[in-house]
């Protein structure tokens, strides 16, 4: 199996030229619980379809106005099945699983947006055609066109490539269309592009980098500059984190903005998220992985940290703290005070230690401070998680799913909603 599952799934690495601190180097010490203090504020219920015979594997979930109701609903990518699934939520408070398309092979994460600009959602999925090592190429990258009347047809924009594991939309040349960005993790060989939109679901690629391992490409204006940039995390032979700087018109020039010193760093995952609240995009970043492992246990220098964007594409480092394990995290105000938290799922904790950590959250003090704070212990290997306030009561709440590659069993669950309570401690 890969080292990075996906999405929310390195070996020589380059040194940032950037400022801040380096990650910590390998060290030879055996991981220890990272429990912090527990605050009990969220409330976990399952949602959708009941977990199968087998353990489930949901590599990706989001929440969206699917059928813009008013009502936050719950899009997943769940390998198990090879479906991409809507979790419906109608009316307020009840929720229906419906399968949206059941021909996308392992596919890894699903990204909402209205493509053909129609004025109704449509989904991309990143089909990675299986999970497990393969230099075959057998990704796809998919749109699931909605047709207006909660049903979705399939186009593949772009298949036979080296398997896809993100894609984000964006207006990369300025003609008022949207254009895809793609990282495609393959195995030995990977890539990362940008797909021209040319209409009627007919798209032009332009090649960015040939290196195998990317899993994420979060899409802002990285540089202020007023055009979209394309950000990528790349995990399997360097983990390193680049920016591809456009210039406007659909040209870039590629940037390192970070090397790990530490070449078995685990990189896991990458959002954007503005932690300083400046006006600009920072980069959230997990580095939890533990499949290269027999057994797959968390390493000691597993945790989150952030990269703080200075302007001109400067980044600083800097850590949040650790947590053994992390996989995926995002930023939200978590209890309303004004200011950024950052909620963290694990995979790859020590599940024989009833004490290790699933769920989490790094309490914002305001000035970037950051505290962890324990949320629960199961259920067990988190890979992924969103955040965004599913019953409307003004409160961010939580939804994770669970993809289960390794033992034990005994704690599963697919689909879990963290209700946030806060107001009612």
């Amino acid at each position: 199996m890969d080292k990075r599952i996906l999405t929310a799934l390195g070996l020589t690495a380059l040194v940032c030229s950037c400022g801040g601190e380096p990650p910590p180097e390998v060290v030879d010490e055996t991981p220890t619980t990272n429990v912090g203090e527990r605050i009990d504020f969220l409330e976990k219920t399952t949602i959708g379809d009941p977990p199968p015979a087998t353990p489930p594997w949901i590599a990706n979930l989001t929440f969206v106005d699917l059928d813009e109701d008013g009502l936050l609903d719950v899009v997943l990518c769940d390998v198990t099945k090879n479906q991409v699934a809507w979790i419906r939520q109608s009316p307020a408070g009840t929720f229906t699983e419906t399968a949206l398309s059941s021909l996308v092979l392992a596919p890894a994460h699903v990204t909402p947006s209205d493509i053909d600009l129609d004025g109704d959602i449509d989904l991309l999925i990143a089909e990675m055609g299986q999970i497990r090592p393969s230099n075959e190429k057998i990704g796809t990258v998919t749109l699931l066109e909605n047709r207006g009347d909660e049903t979705f047809e399939h186009h593949a924009l772009v298949d036979g490539v080296a398997r896809v594991t993100d894609i984000q939309p964006g207006d990369f040349d300025g003609d008022g269309d949207v254009d895809l960005a793609v990282g495609q993790f393959g195995y030995d060989q990977g890539e990362i592009r940008w797909m021209e939109n040319q209409g009627g679901f007919v798209f032009e690629s332009h090649m960015l980098l040939n290196l195998p391992g990317t899993i994420h490409v979060p899409v802002a204006d990285m540089d202020g500059d007023g055009d979209l940039d394309i950000t990528a995390l790349v995990s399997q032979t360097w983990e390193q984190i680049y920016v591809f700087e456009n210039d406007g018109k659909g040209s870039f020039e590629s940037h390192i903005a970070y090397g790990a010193t530490n070449e078995d760093f685990g990189s896991s995952g990458m959002s954007l998220a503005d932690l300083d609240q400046d006006g600009d995009p920072d980069l959230l970043y997990t580095n939890g992985d533990a499949l290269d492992y027999i057994p797959s246990l968390p390493r000691p220098w597993h945790g989150v940290q952030w990269l703080e964007n200075r302007g001109g594409l400067d980044f600083v480092y800097h850590r949040l703290g650790d947590f053994p394990g992390a996989m995926s995290a995002d930023a939200a105000d978590a209890d309303n005070d004004g200011d950024l938290d950052v909620f963290v799922a694990s995979m790859f904790a020590d599940w024989s230690d009833s004490e290790a950590v699933s769920i989490a959250w790094f309490e914002n003090d305001g000035d970037q401070g950051f505290t962890l704070r324990t949320i629960d212990t199961e259920p067990t290997h988190l890979v992924v998680l969103d955040t965004g306030d599913l019953d409307g009561d003004g409160w961010i709440d939580v939804v994770t799913g669970g993809m289960y590659s390794h033992e034990p069993f005994d704690q599963t669950s697919r689909i879990t909603w963290w209700r946030n309570g806060w107001s009612e401690r």
